[in-house]
């Protein structure tokens, strides 16, 4: 289970690099949290502006999949990054498709959001899960 919930935090790495992490750390204590989720912030605000590049571009696809691996390592060990780095990969190309469709029907800003809420209530449930198990 916990290799399972370590793949959909790499899920929510790939949609927003910084939620992953940031919802480990405030659920688990500390200031580290608070830190990266100033920058889950300021990233949700980037993600929001016409001028930002793609998440399949560089540096991006290096940092999510790497996001979701030191989040998955905390919560299963290597299996954990293992499964952080495939759920980065899938929340990043699935990620980009599903905001591409979006765009089309609803426009950018809407699609942005939606992302933004699904990334934040995947890693709520995620975390929610993993510390009732540990």
């Amino acid at each position: 289970m916990l290799l399972f919930l370590a793949l959909v935090m790499g899920v929510v790495a790939g949609l927003r690099t910084f939620t992953a992490p940031a919802a480990f750390f405030l659920a688990r204590g500390g200031i580290a949290g608070y830190v990266l989720a100033v920058f889950a912030v300021g990233e949700y605000i980037a993600d929001a502006l016409p001028k930002i590049p793609p998440r399949t571009g560089f540096p991006s696809i290096i940092i999510r999949p790497l996001s979701g691996a030191i989040t998955g390592w905390f919560m299963a060990g290597i299996g954990g990054a293992i499964a952080g780095i495939i759920g980065a990969l899938i929340g990043t190309y699935g990620g980009y498709a599903g905001r591409m469709l979006a765009i089309s029907k609803f426009g950018a800003l809407p699609a942005a959001l939606v992302e933004d809420v699904i990334a934040i209530a995947l890693a709520v449930v995620v975390m929610s899960q993993y510390m009732a198990r540990v």
